[in-house]
């Protein structure tokens, strides 16, 4: 039978960090990172990083491995990791994915899509035509090209409705096609998944509008000024898009008061959650595997490791 591997996914502000740390006082794990803001150098306070007594408490990768300059994709995850999941195991350890990024996760268990890769020059057209005209309108022509597509984005969602019409200019078909056509991803390991999930919504609601403002209160204004003086960053780009600085960069940019960006962070963060929870509703009726717990009980901790021990054991 494979090596296991287990999988903690959940919305941001679920717990999984403390569940992970909780997990690896009575297991033998190493934790890989499934967070597309955790990889950014010097990205701390507004990605809600693990601190370093936590990250020295068990080891964690795919954590500051790029600068916030640069890109991160689904498909260099999947090549990370697999790499990182072989050597854990190896190490006669067990890897334990935790995060968000719930594209990964899918990537990881059903393999990639054939998409083009990025493409400098049109991704420049169209972000002239962005600054020119604003997102709503490029979202409009993407509405016109692929109205499939169009209708699951907010129009000022800039990085998805970059990448959309990006797709469809250069393949001349529809999102979902390109989609559609997939390379699988060559696992080695049985992947073991559990998902946290809020019973009461407004809870989770709540917990994130403490965890941000902990953040403005941890420097985030100040994090992201250290960022645009250490880095050539433009707001454009995929680490700058990330909840949270990319409100404080509006701030910043004089366009909102600190009010209205406290209000556009907090917001953003649970649009986040209702899209990680969607992702997860998904993977509910698709993954038989799945385990779902409620990440608001107070027996999470206990349940989880009982959860974890009876599927290990079996495996």
């Amino acid at each position: 039978m494979p090596e296991p591997a287990l999988l903690l996914l959940g919305p941001t502000a679920s717990g999984k960090t403390a569940c992970a740390l909780g997990l690896a006082q009575t297991l033998p794990i190493e934790i890989i990172s499934v967070d597309s803001a955790l990889v950014y150098r010097d990205m701390d306070i507004g990605t809600a990083k693990p601190s370093a007594d936590e990250q020295a408490a068990c080891p964690h990768h795919l954590i500051d491995i790029i600068d916030p300059e640069q890109a991160y994709s689904a498909a260099r995850f999947c090549d990370d990791a697999l790499r990182l999941m072989n050597e854990i195991s190896a190490r006669g350890r067990i890897p334990l994915l935790v995060g968000g990024t719930m594209l990964y996760f899918k990537a990881l268990r059903d393999g990639l899509s054939d998409l083009p890769r990025a493409d400098a020059a049109l991704r420049d057209e169209i972000d002239q035509q962005a600054a020119a005209e604003g997102w709503p309108a490029v979202h409009a022509e993407l509405a016109r090209l692929d109205p499939a597509a169009a209708a699951r984005l907010d129009p000022s969602d800039a990085q998805r409705i970059q990448r959309a019409l990006e797709i469809v200019r250069l393949t001349g078909h529809p999102l979902a096609e390109s989609y559609a056509r997939r390379e699988p991803c060559l696992l080695t390991h049985r992947l073991i998944p559990f998902a946290l999930t809020p019973t009461d919504r407004s809870v989770l609601h709540h917990r994130i509008e403490q965890r941000f403002d902990a953040m403005l209160a941890s420097g985030l204004i100040d994090e992201l000024q250290m960022l645009q003086s250490r880095y050539h960053l433009e707001e454009t780009l995929p680490s700058m898009r990330c909840v949270g600085y990319r409100q404080a960069w509006d701030y910043l940019a004089g366009r909102i008061d600190h009010a209205q960006m406290r209000f556009n962070g907090i917001a953003a963060t649970r649009q986040l959650a209702k899209r990680q929870l969607t992702w997860q509703r998904q993977f509910r009726d698709t993954w038989s595997e799945l385990r779902e717990l409620d990440c608001l009980s107070a027996t999470l901790l206990e349940t989880l490791q009982n959860e974890v021990e009876a599927a290990l054991a079996n495996s």
